[in-house]
């Protein structure tokens, strides 16, 4: 509405502007609002679940949100929350669908042998009849026939797997041991032939497989003595085969046996007899092994036979019968 007026002879005009409301700004703000809303309420949800829910039900929960499982045969979701279970329901809220189950068999009965370079026992060999001591029978299963038929053994003639198992073991450790021994002869053998210092000595040195073990023995020669006659000092051909017996045996790790053994030549006009001397050269050979580098505690025993023992016995007198032995033991006894 606007009014006129005059004033002075001047025309004024006076204009009166009535504004109107504001415009419509449309909704936007209310959707963003009831998304802040709904946000809020899952995050307090999500508070109050983990508050109010133990670990179980918690991976239960995860188990439904996770239906599918790479490790699993089926889908590890039920279909339900918490593994289609209740907080009323027995048992714990969650699904086991999908996890790998270990099921524990009966272990398999192997022999522990360590050796390298070799396998286990094979299946065959450890089925095989154990070897038995001489002048010993392996007991035969005896049984009676009981009302059905069908035959018992006697428990007290059986022999039990574990004594079967343990002779088996002995048998197989003996045979290990045996091909260690003779490898070990043939390495010596090679090594003073192949010396030429040494290869004229190669008759004298004589090695076998007793029961007791490897024997390795050093004799002497007619004009080739080992020893100075009466002496019990090793001469230097001596000290240098005594050497490739020590590298030899260091390699190996059986007890060792040294005896020192003299022919039936008596000694004139002393106090000393063949009894000190055997003992002597068998004591000068133990240090010489040990400055080899034989270790003190494999040393399991020193002696003097004198001629107890010849190795010629129809020829008691013989250059051969003075001789020291070093006897690499087996590590069973009579075995």
């Amino acid at each position: 509405m606007a009014g006129k007026g005059k004033r002075d002879g001047a025309t004024i005009v006076l204009k009166k502007i009535e504004e109107g409301g504001h415009g419509h700004h449309g909704g936007a703000w209310k959707v963003a609002y009831a998304d802040f809303v709904t946000a809020m309420m899952a995050f307090f949800l999500l508070m109050w679940l983990l508050n109010a829910t133990s670990d179980d039900q918690r991976r239960g929960l995860a188990d439904y949100f996770a239906p599918s499982s790479a490790l699993g045969r089926s889908s590890s979701g039920s279909g339900e929350p918490f593994g289609g279970k209740t907080p009323n329901s027995d048992g714990d809220m969650v699904s086991d669908n999908g996890a790998i189950r270990v099921e524990l068999g009966r272990a398999p009965v192997r022999l522990d042998i360590e050796e390298e370079g070799e396998s286990d026992i094979l299946p065959e060999k450890a089925a095989q009849k154990p070897p038995q001591p001489l002048g010993e029978e392996t007991p035969q299963v005896s049984g009676a026939v009981a009302v059905d038929g069908t035959a018992q053994p006697n428990s007290t003639a059986a022999l039990s797997a574990e004594q079967l198992g343990d002779q088996t073991l002995r048998a197989e450790l003996n045979r290990r041991e045996t091909q260690a021994f003779e490898r070990a002869a043939e390495d010596l053998r090679r090594q003073v032939q192949d010396d030429p210092a040494l290869a004229e000595l190669g008759r004298q040195l004589v090695i076998e497989q007793v029961p007791e073990g490897m024997r390795i023995q050093i004799l002497d020669a007619e004009r080739s003595p080992m020893f100075a006659l009466g002496g019990a000092a090793p001469n230097e051909r001596a000290r240098a085969l005594l050497a490739k017996v020590a590298a030899i045996a260091a390699r190996l790790p059986n007890g060792l046996s040294i005896a020192g053994h003299t022919d039936a030549t008596p000694f004139r006009g002393s106090d000393r007899s063949n009894w000190e001397l055997s003992a002597e050269r068998a004591n000068a050979v133990r240090r010489l092994l040990l400055e080899a580098g034989i270790g003190e505690a494999r040393l399991q025993s020193v002696a003097g036979h004198a001629d107890r023992q010849p190795l010629l016995a129809d020829q008691p007198g013989a250059a051969a019968n003075r001789r020291v032995a070093i006897t690499l033991l087996r590590s069973q006894p009579g075995s």
